[in-house]
């Protein structure tokens, strides 16, 4: 099948869907959130301080052709998270996908995270999308979630430990999820790699790293939202994880 072929496909799949992006405004969310527009999904896009760009990224989804509509909520405080995705459903009259793609990433040691640490992590990149996950598959007929986990979930990041637990749980979570919210629901999970430089960091940064992965080239923001497509195009595909890392995970040493 040729590249226009499959997109095509894909388009007829997600015509008239609406999808839930959380942390859409920015880096992975947003290259998410133009190719589910690109393909004829509608999209919510949800922030929390990027108000500007979660504006811009409206404007250029709507230039598509298809419909977004920019929802506020600090996933943080329980009650937005617990109404977010009534609030997406109220905006957009119904959900079809839901990304949960927000998530942060503060550097914690080994030798001297806390609790705190450790606790703050687990509720955004863990606890936040399994509860937004819970609440669309009570609401959903039918439909598809997919969470933005990391590559290094097969072996361990000692600069980011607290975060690195929180991706752990979540992996954990999207599979019990693939059990309990099927078989209207599909849960799946994305796991990128050397994509985008962390906040402070410039392109330099991941060329560093390159030649340590057996593709020895750096990913973009792309390669995560193609994979994104062929998850929600998919009928029969659930409780997987794709390494979105040219093989880091096949590389990473589990000791180190």
């Amino acid at each position: 099948m040729w590249p226009h072929q499959e997109t095509a496909l894909v388009h007829d799949k997600l015509t008239g869907r609406t999808a839930l992006v959380t942390g859409a405004a920015r880096r992975i969310g947003r290259a998410v959130s133009l190719a589910l527009a690109d393909a004829g999904a509608n999209v919510v896009v949800h922030y929390r301080t990027s108000a500007a760009e979660a504006e811009q990224l409206v404007r250029e989804i709507e230039s598509i052709g298809v419909r977004a509509w920019p929802v506020r909520a600090d996933l943080a405080i329980e009650d937005e998270l617990e109404h977010l995705v009534d609030r997406a459903y109220d905006a957009a009259g119904g959900l079809g996908i839901l990304v949960n793609n927000s998530s942060i990433f503060p550097p914690s040691d080994f030798a001297s995270f806390g609790l705190a640490e450790l606790a703050e992590n687990i509720q955004l990149n863990a606890w936040a999308p399994f509860v937004l996950a819970r609440h669309f598959a009570q609401r959903a007929e039918s439909g598809h979630i997919i969470s933005i986990l990391d590559s290094r979930i097969v072996g361990y990041d000692w600069a980011h430990v607290a975060y690195h637990s929180s991706k752990y749980l979540l992996e954990l979570f999207t599979r019990m999820m693939a059990i309990r919210f099927a078989p209207k629901i599909a849960v799946n999970a994305i796991a990128p790699g050397l994509i985008l430089p962390p906040e402070g960091k410039d392109e330099s940064y991941l060329e560093s790293l390159k030649d340590r992965l057996p593709l020895k080239r750096v990913g973009s923001a792309q390669d995560v939202a193609d994979a994104a497509l062929f998850l929600v195009a998919s009928r029969f595909i659930t409780g997987q994880v794709i390494f979105v890392d040219g093989g880091r995970h096949l590389a990473e040493a589990r000791i180190g």
